[in-house]
């Protein structure tokens, strides 16, 4: 009976956080280059004296899917979509995280930003010179027309990466990492497309499906745990007769 109520308790538990898990891919559906969360969820033994047959679930959150969100053209230059498997590198910390979100901005010192932090090149954050006109190839390559001239200068090159299945986690801001902490070797094979943007990859119908079986799976555990609940009190009331 009491390996029942830690199975029951613990599916509830897992229930109640698999549902914010796609709660948040819901709530980030039209973020651009929003990658999707997957619930992973393994079952470990609880700790103390007697027979092993008490089990718990324990959640993971951090693993995130692959699956390519859809491109929209906006015509801004410094508008940039991953066309394939890929990620931007950014600066984070004292390292790098990735992300697809590709509508870069600059700062007051010609520094490329990507939701707010610093866009990585061959050599480090890139900085541009001052230009009239900016150009991004599909390599990411980075081009600039000086002022007063007529001419593209290539100037830098962003760095594109790509990661092995299982090998990536999001950290507390959300960006993507190595679960290694090392950061990715550039990728030459990466493409991107300028001029555009890649919205999220979150399917509407695949998680409101998920969350509706997962309140399912709830009301079921609910009952269990009734059922278990019903079998204590009738076994209790067999002793004291």
């Amino acid at each position: 009976m009491d390996a029942l109520i830690y199975t029951v308790m613990s599916g509830a538990e897992r229930a109640m956080r698999a549902q914010q898990v796609h709660a948040n891919n819901l709530a980030n559906l039209e973020t651009g280059g929003f990658r999707a969360d997957l619930e992973l969820a393994s079952s470990q033994a609880v700790p103390g004296y007697g027979f092993d047959a008490r089990h718990v679930s324990g959640m993971q959150t951090n693993a995130v899917t692959s699956r390519e969100g859809a491109n929209r053209e906006t015509g801004r230059e410094l508008d940039v979509a991953i066309t394939g498997p890929g990620f931007f590198a950014v600066q984070w910390q004292q390292g790098e995280a990735y992300t697809r979100a590709g509508a870069f901005s600059l700062d007051a010192e010609g520094g490329l930003l990507a939701n707010g932090h610093p866009v990585m090149g061959d050599g480090g954050p890139i900085t541009l010179p001052p230009f009239t006109r900016v150009a991004i190839s599909q390599d990411g390559t980075i081009s600039i027309q000086p002022p007063g001239q007529e001419t593209m200068q290539p100037v830098d090159k962003l760095k594109l990466v790509t990661a092995p299945p299982g090998s990536l986690t999001k950290n507390e801001a959300g960006l993507i990492v190595s679960r290694s902490g090392d950061p990715l070797p550039s990728n030459e094979s990466v493409r991107v497309q300028s001029g555009h943007l890649e919205g999220s990859n979150v399917s509407a119908i695949d998680e409101m499906v998920a969350t509706m079986t997962l309140n399912r799976d709830f009301e079921l555990q609910m009952k269990l745990y009734k059922a278990a609940d019903s079998m204590a009190d009738t076994g209790n009331r067999l002793i004291r007769e």
